[in-house]
Order: structure tokens, then C-alpha cells, then sequence
């Protein structure tokens, strides 16, 4: 079972989806995100499968949590510079968001 200290390794931060294209190379139906960190991070791409379960304009401007210390992720020729957190119950997929408006690049703990 993983410890308090291999969560704490993970850098998760609340992102603003800029912008939402799909990922036309990808085998399945994907979506490249640019998402805007703020600061010290900056915009960063992120492949998330989501396209089945998501409109464009559902993610357009949403604020959601992210994982954005993993290795990137080259994905159908595209660096994937994180990954967006959602939760799945069967057919049913639920980007993680903050409940309150929290500034882009705010850490989860």
C-alpha cells in the first residue's frame, strides 16, 4: 500500500483548460488540452480520453485538477505534459473540479 510520502511526491495543481483540440493521430478519441497553470508553470499540453465523454465546450475555460510532475508522454506524436484527474463509476466519467474558484496553479494537498 502506498504511503503518505509517495502521495506527497505527486505535484497536483488546479489548471484552466485555454483551449481543446482534438487529437486526430490518436487510436482512440482523444482530446490535446492547453492548460494554463499560471506562474511558475506556465501553459502545458495534456492528452486526456475524455472526447467520448466530454463536449468541447464542456472543458472549454473549466477549472480541474491535474498531476503536472509526471515524465511527458509522447501520445500519438504528441507530448502529454500531465495528466487531468477524473473519476469513473462505469459509464460515467467526472473531471475532477475545485468546489470553490481557487486560483489557476494552486496546490492540492
Amino acid at each position: 500500500m502506498p504511503s503518505i510520502t509517495d502521495f506527497a511526491n505527486f505535484d497536483i495543481r488546479v489548471g484552466r483548460i485555454a483551449a481543446v483540440d482534438e487529437h486526430t493521430a490518436a487510436r482512440k478519441p482523444m482530446y490535446k488540452l492547453t492548460v494554463e497553470f499560471g506562474g511558475e508553470i506556465g501553459a502545458r499540453t495534456v492528452i486526456a480520453g475524455i472526447m467520448d465523454r466530454y463536449s468541447k465546450e464542456e472543458l472549454a475555460g473549466k477549472k480541474a485538477v491535474f498531476i503536472v510532475n509526471l515524465d511527458p508522454k509522447n501520445i500519438a506524436g504528441v507530448e502529454s505534459q500531465g495528466m487531468l484527474l477524473a473519476a469513473e463509476d462505469g459509464a460515467t466519467v467526472s473531471v475532477l473540479v475545485p468546489d470553490r474558484d481557487v486560483a489557476i496553479g494552486s496546490k492540492i494537498h
